[in-house]
């Protein structure tokens, strides 16, 4: 039988890196070995589920071509088979009623903590003023799992655990054991968060009938930095929030598959075509994986020097049309930003870089950082007198890149300065800042009579700072 997968978010929240990483693995495997990569919408918890949410796990699935086979199932519509699935349980004497309360649960405690099983033989109706219990039996429950081998959990550490809430609400773990029946699940890849509940999951399974366990594993932890748990409260962890930053898909599926694996054939930044032959489950990692987003920042740097130009420019062209962009709408000019974008191209990481990179274009002043400021210009006492040269040869010399740099070069050898320390207070004059493209192309771009202007004006303000 060839194997089927599942994913299975839960909509509360927007879709996280952690699983997306999951998502991947699973789409991975089942391609690889031709098989089922099925979507389940765990959106049993009527408070928090929300559509928006599903939405935007869908949005982030597509985004990276994550497709899926078969029809979603949304767990929420299933109510009635997990309560059958109880009701089985409860008749075949695996699960119990309890009435207890949380407070009376806590007066109870002993030294092992949790719950003492008060209610295990005291047989109790059927009440949604009751919960149900599975009843653990003795022994002990083995996962085995392909990443982290085998696991011997003894039963006598698991607390008889609520399977059915108060209300008649089934809980996540019976849901889980019913519906991965329901869709003939035969590989179970999860985050390593899950596996403290696989052993009920087992449990409800094995006690409704079902000995063939799925295979499972259980994906390595993602931290931060400081190698902590990556956390939605801390830590970015939004998928889509990367793709709103200017990531390109190619870029964030080639990093998330280096989340716990490797390509066995060549480098780490391949197309996904090329990596899903090589991708084997026994091959992931258990160990911690650290989401380095300056990582992420370089593979996706290097997917957009790949990128043909018409297609950097067209990727790019949301970010610099953007209504937050630092220029009016009606400045923008496409023809002239057609003709820097491959000059961006070599300089950007991600494509929310690519306004702030050519606003100087767009804009009718330009707006000085000042710490570039103090750089080149405060800190040269020959910073005034290139700029004053720069007006004098600019004025009348052809307009075009190799020009501007030879004459460029004829005032640095005449102040007796390198190439570097001449351009540095031109650049400033003109782009407001020490970085930024190649400055005789962003010259030639920019126009004689707005060069010299900026020109101008950097020299009046050097020079009024002079004079106080």
């Amino acid at each position: 039988m060839p194997p089927r997968v599942r994913f299975s978010p839960s909509p509360t929240g927007p879709f996280h890196v952690g699983g997306a990483r999951s998502a991947l693995f699973n789409w991975m495997f089942a391609r690889r070995e031709g098989g089922a990569f099925l979507l389940r919408n765990e959106d049993t918890d009527p408070v928090r589920s929300e559509a928006r949410w599903l939405e935007g796990i869908l949005d982030g699935m597509r985004w990276l071509g994550m497709d899926w086979d078969e029809e979603i199932v949304h767990q929420s519509e299933r109510r009635e088979a997990h309560s059958e699935a109880a009701t089985t349980l409860f008749e075949g004497g695996h699960a119990y009623w309890c009435d207890c309360t949380p407070e009376q649960i806590e007066e109870r405690k002993g030294p092992g903590g949790g719950y003492d099983g008060f209610c295990r033989d005291r047989g109790l109706e059927p009440s949604d003023d009751h919960a149900l219990r599975f009843r653990v039996p003795e022994g002990s429950t083995t996962v085995v799992d392909v990443i982290r081998e085998e696991a011997v959990f003894d039963n006598a550490l698991i607390d008889d655990f609520v399977i059915v809430r108060r209300g008649g609400h089934p809980i996540f773990v019976l849901a889980n054991a019913v519906d991965d029946l329901f869709q003939e699940i035969t590989h179970v890849i999860r985050g390593e968060e899950h596996l403290s509940t696989t052993p009920k999951y087992l449990l409800i399974r094995h006690a409704l009938g079902h000995t063939d366990d799925p295979v499972f594993a259980h994906l390595p932890l993602l931290v931060n930095e400081k190698r902590q748990k990556l956390s939605k409260r801390r830590d970015k962890v939004s998928l889509l929030s990367f793709r709103d930053e200017g990531y390109v898909a190619e870029a964030m599926s080639n990093y998330l598959a280096l989340l716990g694996w490797s390509p066995r054939e060549g480098d780490e930044i391949q197309p996904m075509a090329d990596m899903v032959p090589q991708f084997r489950l026994e091959d992931v990692s258990k160990s911690p994986s650290f989401f380095d987003v300056q990582k992420l920042q370089h593979i996706n740097a290097e997917y957009l020097r790949a990128m043909p130009v018409e297609a950097f420019t067209e990727a790019a062209l949301p970010f610099v049309k953007a209504d937050d962009a630092p220029w009016p709408v009606e400045r923008f000019e496409p023809d002239v930003f057609t003709v820097v974008a491959p000059l961006a191209q070599t300089r950007v990481k991600i494509l929310s870089e690519v306004p702030e990179m050519v606003g100087f274009l767009f804009v009718e002043t330009v707006e000085y950082d000042e710490t570039s400021w103090q750089k080149a210009m405060v800190k040269n006492e020959w910073s005034g007198d290139v700029l004053t040269d720069a007006a004098a040869v600019y004025a009348d010399c052809d307009w075009d890149a190799a020009t501007l740099l030879e004459v460029t070069t004829t005032i640095a050898e005449r102040r007796g300065l390198k190439l570097g320390k001449a351009q540095a207070p031109v650049r400033v004059a003109v782009t407001g800042r020490t970085v930024g493209l190649p400055l005789f192309e962003s010259l030639e771009a920019l126009g004689r009579e707005r060069t010299l202007a900026r020109v101008e004006a950097a020299r009046d303000r050097l020079g009024a700072a002079s004079a106080t």
